[in-house]
């Protein structure tokens, strides 16, 4: 979509600043103003007189521009200066790996920077190392690994968010040097257990969690690793032939490990066998559907015996 035009007479402003403004998203700071041999004064009579709108502190916006979320965001990072960092979900949006923007932008600071942040823009305060910096477009943003890191401890579907990025976005290496370079962190503690649980082969990882949610439902007569054939069934009720098998991180998977995994299921259908298949998504976001659905096939054995 073509730019809108940046309304305001051209003699009155020099046209070097009218392109850095149009650039800019239609945006400008006090700053950028000054250097341009413009005073604030100006640009308070433009907002004043011709619609130009103040939409952080010293950061305006020309008329003829619409508040959208890249100018929210592009102004918490013109707002916070060369040494503010747009992070989090506003960062993951602005490098195109989240579908819609958040509310709130977080802008991570260095300590000793006194910023307060203002009505849709929320103040971290820490040292990022230089890696976990970079420049998109002309916003400092979380680098693609922290922004990940950032965004899958705040989101519901946060491992989901994760898995789509490790298949399209980031390598598990980065995304585990940017982890250790941020170990005290905001969400460190929900950070760790992604990034161990994506680390691990699916299998595992997958296995500790179910075990552990069937012993906090009370459930027993199950087994795992299973013998069934050539195969072996993750988590099994033997008893009842109640199958569970784990479709894992997809970041893991490959054509081989898909098929054999499908071949597996068509012959313990094949078996009488009911089959259940849970993703890591589901053991860590929906337990109580995960039970839900054991106890019904295990009931529906009982019935049907």
């Amino acid at each position: 979509m073509p730019r809108a035009a940046v309304i305001l007479p051209v003699m009155a402003v020099p046209l070097d600043l009218v392109e850095l403004i149009t650039r800019q998203d239609g945006l400008i700071t006090t700053a950028q103003a000054v250097r341009h041999g413009l005073d604030e004064s100006v640009l308070r009579r433009r907002a004043r007189e011709q619609g130009w709108g103040r939409v952080a502190p010293r950061v305006y916006l020309a008329a003829g521009h619409r508040l959208t979320s890249r100018v929210r965001i592009r102004a918490a990072g013109l707002w916070g200066g060369e040494y503010a960092t747009v992070c989090g979900p506003a960062a993951a949006w602005w490098h195109e790996m989240l579908a819609a923007a958040p509310a709130e932008t977080a802008v991570t600071v260095p300590r000793r920077l006194a910023l307060r942040g203002y009505p849709g823009v929320r103040i971290r305060r820490r040292d990022l190392a230089e890696l976990d910096r970079v420049l998109v477009d002309g916003v400092w943003c979380a680098a693609r690994p922290l922004a990940v890191l950032e965004t899958a401890v705040v989101l519901p579907d946060g491992s989901a968010f994760l898995d789509r990025a490790l298949q399209k976005h980031v390598r598990f290496d980065e995304l585990y040097q940017a982890y250790c370079r941020n170990m005290a962190a905001y969400g460190a503690a929900r950070i760790r257990e992604l990034v161990t649980a994506a680390a691990d082969r699916a299998d595992s990882a997958a296995e500790r969690r179910l075990i552990a949610i069937l012993r906090e439902a009370g459930l027993t007569g199950w087994r795992r690793g299973v013998p069934f054939g050539r195969w072996t069934i993750d988590v099994a009720f033997p008893d009842a032939k109640v199958a569970i098998e784990f479709d894992g991180w997809a970041y893991h998977s490959d054509v081989e490990r898909f098929r054999a995994d499908r071949s597996k299921g068509n012959a313990l259908v094949r078996a009488g066998w009911k089959l259940l298949r849970f993703t890591w998504h589901d053991l860590v976001n929906r337990p109580e559907y995960v039970i839900a659905e054991i106890r019904a096939a295990l009931l529906a054995t009982e019935t049907s015996a």
